[in-house]
């Protein structure tokens, strides 16, 4: 097992320490996101527009690059500045954007339920994508392990949480806001299908990249969040009409901004050092976190399909990850 698998064998204490210390944040992060959006709302609707959140995140996250270099915390490469590695970055920021936009795109043509439970097909993009891109084989475990892992997904998407004193299952917080019935058209089928194969080549393409390239992770970021700002910034100026750029935003909307560029840090790092099958892991785990949330600070409830989703989870990290 090793850091190219998730792992951690081989390396010493304090590595071990950080490596371990950085996936807990980032499975952190990002489960608190959807229970934080949701305390965002105001009369049950996110007040401020999307792409505002989407450009500031990007912005935080050039912002944070740059202060890493300005106080000395990463060196600048010696010699003139290597500007062409620059311009595959513009690629993973253009997968990145369409990735991003269909999300919300994808709203349209089906209710949020069944967009939760089908979303997690991403989950065999990405490996099957990692495995023909990266040349990585799959043991047969590793891949009933990711089997058990979009299970989960679906499970916990499905009925992980419910409203007190209601008989049926709830939708999970990002989506509670709209109880439509279920349904899909075969428009959203198709571009369903396009998310998880545009999900999976960001994360494997970007991996490719990082590791190809021997440079500094934090320029590698400064190069990539430069087109990132640069590409939200076009959609946002040419979205409708609608608030202003920092309009609607509270605390908790700011929090939002800052785990998720924080956390787009920590994933560059999983992406360097790491795999895109471990930021597979991260994310499902991050259910854990936003169940435990969402009954916190919404007031759901946790139902049985929760623990499975969970024990499905953790035989999923146990098959992939363990001895073999």
């Amino acid at each position: 097992m090793s850091v190219e698998d998730g792992g951690m064998q081989g390396l010493g204490r304090p590595r071990q320490a950080r490596w371990t210390l950085m996936l807990l944040l980032s499975t952190a992060m990002y489960g608190a996101h959807a229970p934080l959006l949701a305390l965002c709302h105001v009369n049950g609707r996110v007040p401020f527009r999307p792409s505002s959140a989407v450009l500031l995140t990007e912005l935080t996250k050039l912002l944070l690059c740059a202060f890493s270099f300005l106080v000395g915390w990463q060196a600048w490469p010696e010699g003139a500045p290597p500007w062409r590695q620059a311009a595959p970055f513009a690629l993973s920021a253009l997968l990145y954007g369409a990735n991003n936009n269909l999300v919300i795109y994808l709203q349209r043509y089906m209710d949020p339920s069944t967009y939760q439970v089908l979303s997690n097909l991403k989950i065999g993009s990405t490996a099957l994508l990692y495995c023909f891109c990266l040349r990585h084989r799959l043991s047969v475990r590793q891949g009933l392990a990711l089997l058990l892992l979009m299970t989960a997904g679906a499970c916990y998407a499905a009925g992980g949480l419910q409203v007190p004193g209601n008989t049926f299952p709830s939708p999970p917080p990002a989506a509670a806001a709209s109880p439509m019935p279920l349904h899909i058209t075969p428009l959203g089928l198709l571009l369903l299908i396009l998310y998880c194969l545009i999900s999976g080549l960001s994360s494997v393409y970007t991996e490719l990249l990082m590791k190809r390239q021997r440079l500094p992770l934090a320029l590698q970021n400064l190069f990539l969040y430069t087109f990132g700002v640069l590409l939200n910034l076009g959609l946002h100026a040419g979205s409708s009409p609608g608030p202003g750029l920092l309009e609607g935003f509270s605390g908790w909307a700011a929090l939002v901004v800052l785990s998720q560029a924080l956390n787009g840090l920590l994933m560059s790092a999983v992406m360097k050092h790491g795999s895109s099958i471990t930021r597979l892991f991260v994310v499902s785990c991050s259910l854990v976190v936003n169940a435990v949330l969402s009954a916190v600070l919404l007031r759901l409830q946790l139902t049985a399909t929760f623990f499975l989703a969970t024990l499905l989870i953790g035989l999923a990290m146990h098959l992939y990850y363990g001895s073999r």
